[in-house]
């Protein structure tokens, strides 16, 4: 942006030689121009910045267990934006700037206006010789006749298109990794033993997971308790999660990505979390403690991610640590065409202290067509670049979350019409971005636009 607007004011560049200025001094009154204002929003930024991390980082660090990691943005932050944003623009500035001051006046003012012989004009002679409208042919031609305002437009167009790309693959990859892997409609049912404002339950675990059998629609129910639970050898507590019911299906559990499920007595799961803070590997016993119980767990499975302070078992693991199954959750899948919320109904009808959630699978318009055509085509070329380029992004970003490990399908999230949609993100944000300013040059009246130029 910053060596677009130094490039597009060679023609005012112009005009300060022909009053007399150095090119010492033109390059020093563009550097100002742009530092003022780089330096004015780099401190508006920066403050405005500094203030909004401390919440965004307590709401995305909440209920995660960060050990003795320091949750708060870095202290050295500030100076380092203060100081090499606006260095960062006086140098964008700079190139552009230096180049204008070689060139004479009358150079610098033609630069401005007119594009040079034999640059754009042979491509636009040529097309003008085909059957496109004159219009698109004009704006084909165009970027060949200003090489450097084109790169920089396309430099532009490239950043977008790559972070479309990356961010549409992250959130592609994460809601992948959390859906229903079934693709079947489940219902989430909590028990009060986290909530605030605790209500009695009228039913017992026992008689909880029998009623959600007996609701039409249920086609499996899995039970999930949790309790916290000592390591022998280690200080700290960690969570466990035990799993019972219909084959401990619930689709929001971990997927496990390298050994199996812990299904059998006396095994256990952990996240790539766990596992690297207690130096532990698959096939690896630990001991459970829980009051004065105590059994062994082989870990036979690791999952793709989880609480570093907190391991995966089953209900027949539980029972050798304590009778009471201390259950917060269960898992509910529905068979095709329940009817969802008379099934969300009857359950917090049978017990108000239940409370659940669903979770689902799966003329002028010839000005602003020659100036739409000019960027459109760009927006195809860095569509090609820019896609392959946030892909390779997107899968080194994923494959190095060190608490998250993600299976190749979860990675894989390219199909035709992603990547197609993608395609065209380049071409509208070319489009787009040159709508509103061609829309108003096509209304001026062409003197001054030229003047403008």
């Amino acid at each position: 942006m910053v060596s677009g607007a130094v490039v597009s004011g060679y023609r005012h560049i112009g005009v300060l030689k022909s009053i007399g200025f150095t090119p010492r001094q033109v390059v020093t009154v563009y550097l100002t121009m742009v530092s003022v204002p780089a330096v004015v929003g780099t401190a508006l930024g920066t403050a405005a910045g500094w203030a909004a991390s401390y919440p965004i980082l307590r709401s995305a660090f909440s209920g995660i267990a960060t050990g003795t990691a320091v949750i708060e943005p870095a202290g050295w932050l500030p100076a380092a934006t203060l100081i090499g944003v606006p260095l960062l623009v006086a140098l964008a500035a700079l190139v552009p700037a230096s180049r204008a001051h070689r060139l004479s006046a009358a150079q610098a003012i033609s630069a401005g206006s007119a594009p040079r012989t034999g640059r754009g004009l042979t491509v636009q002679r040529r097309l003008s010789g085909t059957r496109l409208p004159r219009a698109v042919s004009l704006g084909l031609g165009q970027p060949f006749a200003r090489p450097a305002r084109t790169a920089l437009t396309m430099a532009a167009i490239a950043l977008g298109a790559v972070t479309v790309t990356v961010t549409t693959g992250v959130s592609s990859t994460l809601a992948r990794s959390m859906a229903a892997t079934d693709h079947r409609t489940h219902i989430d049912v909590k028990t009060s033993a986290f909530s605030d404002n605790r209500i009695v339950p009228r039913l017992t675990p026992a008689q909880t997971e029998a009623m959600l059998h007996a609701t039409p629609g249920a086609e499996r129910v899995s039970v999930r308790g949790l309790v916290r639970v000592g390591i022998l050898g280690q200080p700290q507590l960690v969570f466990a999660n035990f799993y019972g019911g219909d084959d401990m299906v619930d689709h929001a559990r971990l997927d496990v990505v390298e050994g199996r499920q812990a299904t059998g007595l006396n095994e256990a799961e952990a996240g790539p979390g766990f596992l690297d803070q207690h130096g532990l590997k698959l096939g690896d016993r630990i001991t459970l403690v829980l009051d004065d119980r105590q059994t062994t767990v082989t870990l036979v499975g690791k999952e793709a991610q989880g609480n570093p302070n907190a391991i995966t078992s089953n209900d027949a693991t539980r029972a050798r640590l304590t009778p009471d199954p201390h259950v917060v959750e269960y898992d509910v899948r529905l068979a095709d065409g329940t009817d969802v919320e008379a099934y969300r109904k009857a359950v917090t009808d049978a017990d108000p202290s239940l409370s659940t959630s669903v979770a689902t699978g799966g003329s002028d318009g010839s000005v602003v067509a020659m100036t739409l055509t000019s960027v459109a085509w760009q927006g195809v070329v860095i569509g090609v670049v820019g896609i392959p380029v946030g892909v390779a992004v997107h899968r080194l970003i994923v494959e190095n979350v060190r608490t998250i490990e993600f299976t190749e399908p979860q990675i894989d999230v390219w199909g035709v019409p992603l990547l197609a949609g993608l395609g065209l993100a380049g071409v509208a944000i070319a489009v787009l971005g040159a709508l509103v300013p061609a829309r108003s040059a096509a209304r001026l009246p062409i003197a001054e636009v030229l003047h403008n130029e």
